[in-house]
């Protein structure tokens, strides 16, 4: 009977597991894989810059990367301010913006199991084209409407990009330095780690979503809208940063 209760029973669900895991374990996790974190965020950070200073001095560069269509889609859709949406359409764009944004984290992570190289590539695939097109909308004279747009969710958004990147970089390395375990072994060893990272990742994404669905179209000042864009920058850098470091005794 107590193997039966043991095997079938009900977990109880406890918020304080999510809070402790998102306010504690992640960030120290984190900070315990600054390493993969910094490289990964070099491989995306360093592309974006070089194709968005590119593409701002020559806007031809950026169909090399994206499709002119697309170019052009994303110039027409920031050549005016922002009005507000109406709430079925919030939320619509809220589920696309999940969809979209967690699925490029997942290939970031996944691709990962081809010893990191699947990881470095998106990385560099994704910061070449979010330059470029940035780079191609504020030559076409709308680069005010597309950051004050972005400078809200993307504290979060490409924060947890970044650490997914991180997450499949530390996979890959898992399955090259081993330390004397199979490669199997090596990476169940990695497990814990790369969960919290990931499940952390997911977190900011959802956050990222829910601002960049309801918030960052809204009709607001952009006056407001870049204060709380440093806000949570600041949240971010924060958080990350110190959140949960143990208190010395």
């Amino acid at each position: 009977a107590r193997a039966h209760n043991r095997l079938y029973g009900r977990a109880k669900v406890r918020s304080g597991r999510a809070w402790t895991l998102l306010y504690a374990h992640f960030p120290r996790t984190l900070r315990k894989n600054r390493r993969a974190f910094g490289v990964a965020a070099a491989l995306f950070v360093l592309p974006l810059l070089l194709t968005l200073g590119g593409t701002l001095a020559d806007p031809e560069l950026a169909s090399r990367v994206v499709p002119r269509d697309s170019l052009r889609g994303a110039a027409e859709a920031y050549s005016t301010g922002f009005r507000g949406r109406s709430e079925s359409y919030d939320t619509q764009m809220f589920g696309f913006y999940i969809y979209n944004n967690v699925g490029i984290a997942f290939r970031c992570f996944a691709t990962g199991i081809l010893f990191g190289l699947g990881s470095a590539f998106f990385l560099v695939y994704n910061g070449l084209a979010i330059g470029a097109v940035l780079g191609f909308v504020i030559q076409a004279g709308h680069g005010k409407h597309i950051l004050t747009f972005v400078c809200g969710h993307g504290p979060f958004e490409l924060t947890a990009i970044v650490i997914s990147g991180a997450a499949g970089l530390r996979l890959g390395w898992a399955l090259l330095e081993t330390g004397g375990l199979t490669r199997l072994g090596s990476v169940r060893a990695a497990s814990n780690e790369l969960v919290t990272l990931v499940l952390g990742a997911g977190a900011m994404l959802v956050i990222a979503a829910i601002i960049e669905g309801y918030w960052s179209p809204s009709g607001l000042p952009y006056a407001v809208k870049w204060g709380a864009g440093a806000a949570f920058t600041a949240l971010v850098t924060v958080w990350l940063t110190f959140a949960g470091r143990e208190r010395p005794a």
